[in-house]
């Protein structure tokens, strides 16, 4: 698709400095794009990537110097580079309306309206499914499930019996909601398996990434609240509470009923023990291990996790091992008290 400088601005409601009729081809990241494309940049700290490189144009912030470059200025240039790349690649092709005949949907399984069941996927008993959702190829949805509009499970995403989903909620490949929370107890020398009888119930605007587990609560419910962002790989254990707008990054384990706060971030390969509650707004580091409760407002880092305040000086500190080692043996041999 061929469009002008101007058009675009005229999208993103930018204004456009130099220009306007240049005639943009695609829309390609600042490493990759060449003549005939626009690009991106979205502080200053991109500047010397951007006057490197061979874009015919670029979308950028309401400051950033453009040493003559034509460019679209916008408040948040992400975003608007995002709706440019959507128009320039045209509408998605969205699966059709309906049931496909090779789906199974069971009898007793209410359909929305403008809902799309494509091939290979199943719809458990007494499920109901809201308007517009679409349940792609090998998807499995159990028994009485609860899935809200607007929903979507790509494919081969497992919903076990009695799911509760919202509105607007996106399950990728492969994800696994509802399954066994892992439960034993030791009798007669055997673990013995507690039964997990509770559900899931995820709220409006949360999306779970792809290889994701949520397990079922042993009692109760396990939640995870509205806008809530679940990465990939990540594991979320049996009778937990997430919090609303909470950020889980690749691989972070939540062990068994753990309760965050709203606005929590866990960064990659962090992991949670059992019971620990974390307050609103806590930031856990990269494969920080929590073994106790955080404050509301708190950053913490490193294994067993403390502050980021703490931790920064124990890592300086350790830069600094060496050469104390050396002070100490020099000191230990003008002692006379030898070298161990």
């Amino acid at each position: 698709m061929a469009i002008t400088v101007g058009q675009l601005a005229a999208l993103v409601r930018g204004e456009v400095c130099g220009d306007g009729d240049l005639v943009i081809q695609g829309a390609r990241g600042l490493s990759e794009a060449g003549p005939g494309d626009i690009t991106f940049a979205e502080n200053d700290r991109f500047l010397s990537q951007l006057h490197a490189c061979r874009a015919s144009a670029a979308v950028v912030g309401p400051a950033v110097a453009v040493n003559g470059l034509t460019v679209i200025r916008v408040a948040e240039p992400l975003v608007a580079f995002v709706a440019i790349v959507r128009h320039l690649q045209g509408k998605a092709d969205l699966p059709p309306h309906g049931i496909d005949p090779r789906a199974c949907v069971d009898a007793t399984a209410r359909i929305g309206p403008a809902a799309s069941i494509l091939p290979f996927a199943s719809v458990g008993a007494g499920t109901v499914i809201g308007a517009r959702c679409r349940i792609y190829n090998g998807a499995v949805v159990g028994r009485n499930c609860r899935l809200g509009d607007d929903v979507t499970l790509y494919p081969n995403a497992v919903l076990y019996e009695d799911c509760v989903l919202g509105h607007r909620v996106i399950v990728h490949a492969n994800a696994v909601l509802g399954a066994d929370g892992f439960g034993y107890r030791l009798q007669g020398g055997r673990h013995v398996k507690v039964p997990q009888v509770g559900y899931v119930e995820v709220g409006d605007d949360v999306e779970v990434g792809a290889g994701t587990t949520i397990d079922r609560a042993t009692f109760g419910v396990t939640r995870v609240g509205a806008g809530t962002k679940i990465d990939n790989l990540v594991q979320v254990g049996h009778n937990c509470r997430i919090g609303r707008h909470n950020l889980l990054v690749s691989q972070v384990g939540v062990a068994g009923s753990c309760t965050t706060g709203d606005y929590v971030v866990i960064a990659g390969q962090a992991g949670l023990a059992d019971h620990v509650s974390v307050g609103d707004g806590v930031i856990i580091g990269a494969k920080a291990g929590v073994t106790k409760d955080i404050a509301a407002g708190e950053r913490v880092l490193g294994a067993p996790a403390t502050s980021e305040r703490d931790q920064k000086r124990i890592l300086m500190s350790l830069e600094k091992l060496p050469d104390m080692r050396r002070d100490l043996r020099r000191v230990k041999r003008q002692l006379g008290i030898g070298d161990e």
